[in-house]
């Protein structure tokens, strides 16, 4: 019954995506992920059933399906983050598949009959084929999660470069992806099918629940504001990024000399324009107000603060508090109205930078 559910939740999942009104690239990607996902868990549930005379030209296709779960993942978070420059390209992510179904063609053309007997005798004949399948399969999975990973991390690092806040950017659909992916490739390497494919019902289950319910992917409509600016903001940090990811720290452009005078202007902006205290202040703003490229502007506070975007400007937000809550005339107003008044956007954004600045919290600073 649980394998069950977990095949008519996936494909109604599917239905939703394909029936999505102005899909994104990444909706493309997870209709097809969860497709598969439905597929192979419908060959497990035959199994389980032992019910594949019913569908005898079935059998044996689940063998090299797992292969196709690590590329899914790592296409899905590149289309998700807008870092997927090299869309011709991704069928070879595929090719490993590919090569485990050509290899396995000789079991394919197998009798009904036959290939039975080679399951009923734990593969016997087939044990090299199998160890090598199974090897393969365990680094396509640990593989593709750690580079998934690892966009997800230069995604959170690029946000940090271009902009002062990050409480309205969402990542948590993406981190509980991967983590779940990462959770089934352990069950995979230390425990049975029938253990492997419960958690797989189980993520597919949390996959619907908070796609649905809290991130809005299976809606033709965000499901709050939040969402849109989470659009923005993906296509912001990588449109910008593509089109001058070349320059980007090319240190040799740029002179001691350059560097230091439009780090002297932007002290000097910042002093007397206090444009930290723009909540929703971002990189290409404060660029634009010094007239120089976001890329340039983003060196120079690297070189000259040693600090990403994120840091600096939150680092200006909590200077200027120090001096605003020692003025008598503020004693009457809350911690986190001055907060605001500096331009945080949040108590926990502020808590959060002030103890990073500090090493305390705004009440121990106080005493």
């Amino acid at each position: 019954m649980l394998y069950l559910t977990g095949i008519i939740i996936t494909f109604f999942l599917v239905v939703i995506l394909t029936s999505k009104k102005n899909k994104s690239e990444a909706d493309k990607i997870l209709a097809l992920w969860l497709f598969c996902t439905g597929f192979h868990l419908f060959l497990y549930y035959l199994h389980y059933k032992k019910d594949f005379s019913s569908f005898p030209f079935l059998l044996g296709l689940e063998l090299p399906m797992p292969l196709l779960q690590g590329p899914f993942l790592y296409l899905y978070t590149s289309a998700l983050t807008n870092q997927n420059p090299h869309r011709k390209y991704n069928w070879l992510h595929f090719l490993p598949f590919v090569i485990a179904v050509l290899v396995l063609m000789p079991f394919f053309t197998l009798s009904f009959q036959e290939k039975l007997t080679v399951f009923q005798n734990d593969g016997k004949g087939y044990e090299n084929l199998i160890l090598i399948l199974y090897s393969a399969i365990l680094i396509s999975g640990i593989f593709y999660a750690l580079l998934s990973l690892r966009k997800l991390s230069k995604h959170r690092e690029n946000i940090s470069d271009q902009f002062s806040f990050t409480e309205k950017i969402n990542l948590r659909w993406l981190q509980y992806l991967i983590l779940g992916s990462s959770i089934i490739w352990l069950v995979v390497i230390f425990y049975e099918e029938k253990h492997i494919f419960s958690v797989v019902v189980f993520y597919l289950i949390f996959i619907g629940y908070f796609g649905i319910k809290q991130v809005g992917i299976f809606t033709n409509q965000p499901i709050s504001q939040n969402d849109n600016f989470q659009n923005l903001v993906l296509e912001s940090v990588f449109v910008e990024e593509n089109q001058t990811e070349k320059i980007k720290y090319e240190k040799s452009s740029l002179s001691s000399e350059q560097l230091q005078s439009i780090h002297q202007k932007l002290t000097e902006i910042m002093l007397t324009e206090k444009l930290y205290k723009n909540p929703d202040l971002t990189l290409a703003e404060l660029s634009q107000k010094l007239d120089v490229h976001p890329n340039i502007l983003s060196q120079v506070i690297n070189s000259a603060e040693g600090k990403n975007f994120y840091d600096y400007i939150n680092l200006q937000r909590v200077e200027e508090f120090k001096k605003l809550i020692l003025l008598p005339e503020n004693q009457k107003f809350t911690l986190l109205s001055i907060a605001f008044e500096c331009g945080f956007n949040s108590k926990t954004a502020f808590n959060r930078n002030f103890k990073k600045a500090t090493g305390l919290s705004p009440s121990e600073f106080l005493k």
